[in-house]
């Protein structure tokens, strides 16, 4: 008997019999393929999405609790028009005779056979207005004649103009013309064009995402879950990578096995494009070439996470290529990391802190640990070399929920947000020749909570760390109206 032979057998030995599950006549139906839908859903992806989700991991319940909180919000008499892709967009309008006291318009693409050849399913008007609980649901070939023939019935229009639109010049009435032709089809009229272009230039027109912002700054039950798989997913990617590092390795090898890692895990994309920096690299805070090579000795800064079911993870961890610190990369590591455990647990909404006076708290923080370790700094040092950047950012459906968030409101529980200070040492005559070219930033992104952070969610900051690699901080960390 053969080698091979001998080795088969001694597997079919161990092999357990395939378990015989029981049948019943309500089991659930092999999904077809191609999808039925423009989207993943329950019925076509059941594997993605659950029953009762419109999305994966967000009930439909959450989505009308989303758009009624913003309904209720706005003043009565209220238009509001959501650009949500070119080829989908939604109107809601405040309507005291409806149960959800709004009515919900939903414009789409529709069914197009030519069109699914190339690119997929589409999902038809109906089975729109079901999934998305609209009012209704019509073609968006139809949005600029229906905006025509209600806008003069509301005093308010909320409605955001798209990026391309408002970068061009010539005003808030040039950039509205270009809102309607974004929308607009070729066969439309020029009059309703004109129509909506007055009204939409008007007093009367309001921004739309500074309303949806303050509803997206506190994030529902659902969408932590989201988040912690999010940041589970980039963290176990880091671990491994951090296993895989070596001297003589490539910055964007390990950043593509940052990524390999991720999308293995489930993750759709990253949620930006990474840093991978060795050695005095790390001193450039957005360094994305990753074009070097790793050396022996050096440090390593890796700035990555994933996006997961459509919200963003943001990790970085410092760490040493060799698997053991030098004497500076050790002192100027667990300078760091001291400040950044003090901050987390400052992370509190009874702590009555904003996101500023957490920033001004990290300054004197790094200030006294730097002290401690030798550096004799003068006024502005800190500020303008050695940490030049703002220690936190919200995150969620973006990277940087930043934009309509107020950075000196005091913290609400359920907000998610980073923690990263960093100490950026050049080669100047200024700071210990020691410490010179090294680049250290830890980040974590904890959930705001009403008081302290439990024991449970203070071990999942800190794990265990591995046999000569300091495992950094691990972290628990698109449209919202559906």
């Amino acid at each position: 008997m053969s080698a091979a032979q001998l080795v088969r057998r001694s597997f079919a030995r161990k092999r357990l019999p395939r378990p015989q599950w029981r049948q019943y006549a309500t089991e659930t139906a092999v999904p077809v393929k191609p999808s039925c839908y423009g989207q993943p859903l329950c019925q076509s992806h059941p594997h993605l999405v659950k029953p009762n989700e419109l999305t994966p991991g967000i009930p439909a319940e959450e989505y009308e609790t989303r758009r009624r909180k913003l309904m209720d919000n706005l003043p009565d008499d209220s238009l509001v028009v959501s650009v949500a892709a070119p080829i989908k967009y939604m109107s809601a309008k405040k309507n005291s005779s409806s149960p959800k006291g709004y009515r919900m318009h939903l414009f789409c693409g529709g069914k197009d056979t030519d069109k699914e050849k190339w690119d997929g399913a589409r999902t038809t008007f109906r089975d729109a207005a079901n999934i998305f609980n609209a009012d209704e649901a019509t073609s968006v070939d139809e949005f600029p004649t229906y905006l025509k023939s209600i806008i003069h019935q509301f005093s308010n229009v909320y409605v955001d103009l798209p990026p391309s639109v408002l970068r061009k010049r010539g005003g808030p009435k040039y950039a509205s013309k270009g809102l309607l032709r974004f929308l607009a089809s070729p066969m439309s009229g020029r009059t309703d064009h004109e129509a909506v272009i007055d009204a939409l230039a008007s007093s009367r027109r309001k921004p739309l995402a500074s309303e949806v912002g303050k509803l997206r700054n506190i994030k529902s039950p659902a969408e932590q879950q989201i988040m912690r798989a999010a940041a589970d997913i980039s963290s176990r990617a880091h671990a491994k990578t951090m296993r895989f590092t070596g001297p003589g390795l490539s910055e964007s090898a390990l950043a593509a096995h940052f990524e390999y890692l991720c999308s293995l895990s489930g993750a759709q994309r990253l949620a930006y494009v990474p840093v991978v920096a060795s050695g005095p690299n790390a001193l450039i805070i957005h360094y994305t070439s990753n074009n070097h090579l790793i050396r022996e000795g050096e440090m390593l800064l890796v700035d990555a996470g994933c996006e997961y079911n459509g919200y963003a993870s943001d990790i970085t961890r410092s760490y040493p290529v060799s698997g053991s610190f030098s004497g500076p990369q050790r002192d100027l590591y667990f300078a760091v990391l001291s400040a950044q455990k003090t901050l987390i647990s400052l992370c509190t909404e009874s702590s009555r802190l904003s996101l500023m006076d957490l920033h001004r708290k990290s300054c004197d923080l790094l200030r006294t640990e730097l002290k401690q370790i030798g550096f004799t700094l003068s006024s502005g040092d800190l500020e303008r070399i050695l940490y030049p950047h703002l220690l936190s950012h919200p995150i969620g459906i973006d990277l940087h929920e930043s934009t309509h968030f107020d950075r000196n409101a005091p913290l609400k529980a359920g907000m998610v947000l980073t923690i990263e200070p960093g100490i950026y040492v050049p080669p100047s005559p200024m700071f210990p020749s020691h410490f010179h070219d090294i680049g250290i930033r830890i980040e974590a992104s904890p959930f705001i909570s009403m008081k302290c952070l439990s024991a449970q969610s203070t071990r999942s900051y800190y794990p265990s760390m591995p046999r000569r690699r300091l495992l950094m901080l691990k972290v628990h960390v698109r449209d919202y109206l559906a």
